[in-house]
């Protein structure tokens, strides 16, 4: 019988871990005569969401690779041991095994596993395989293309930080991020 260790608490303890107040800055509601709130986190500010698909993507790559090499995981320990609804997860995993970042193996006996090792696959993998990628960029002040040339005024600021974002997306390996834990 194959056990699948609960692993929600502990990726959400490493969500939580990651994230860190920037020290030295000051709430807007801060200061005398007003209530004061907790110091603004490393991404205050910016919306880095993944959709929901994205969400149950990255829980259950983690919880595959938090089983390890113990074989075939059945889609229903996966979705109990990350919360992630039982329904719409063989959605999820379709997906990821059309990447070729998950074997599938149908019948009493199978379930899912981890396609190539741990180490080589990173957050990035996991969420373009199941985010659709944006067709047409976007500016981030009109939420249309941007100005007649292509560029608004903030355009290669927000570009870099895209490029940037998906970069540390890329360096996060399943592994590196189960091993923290």
């Amino acid at each position: 019988m194959v056990m699948v260790v609960p692993v929600a608490a502990r990726v959400r303890r490493v969500v939580e871990a990651s994230v860190r107040p920037i020290p030295g800055r000051l709430q807007r509601d801060e200061g005398p005569g007003r209530g004061s709130t907790p110091p603004p986190m490393d991404t205050a500010g910016m919306r880095l969401e993944l959709t929901r698909r994205g969400d149950y993507a990255v829980r259950a790559m983690l919880a595959l690779t938090a089983a390890g090499d113990d074989g075939w995981t059945s889609s229903p320990r996966i979705a109990a041991s990350m919360a992630i609804p039982e329904r719409f997860l063989p959605r999820v995993l379709r997906d990821l095994a059309r990447a070729g970042l998950v074997d599938a193996h149908a019948g009493r006996s199978g379930g899912y596993r981890l396609a190539r090792p741990a180490d080589t696959i990173s957050l990035l993998d996991v969420i373009d395989a199941v985010e659709p990628p944006d067709p047409v960029p976007r500016c981030v002040l009109r939420g249309i293309a941007c100005g007649v040339d292509g560029r608004c005024q903030v355009h290669d600021v927000f570009d870099a930080a895209r490029v940037a974002h998906r970069s540390r997306l890329a360096d996060a390996t399943l592994d590196a991020l189960v091993a923290r834990d």
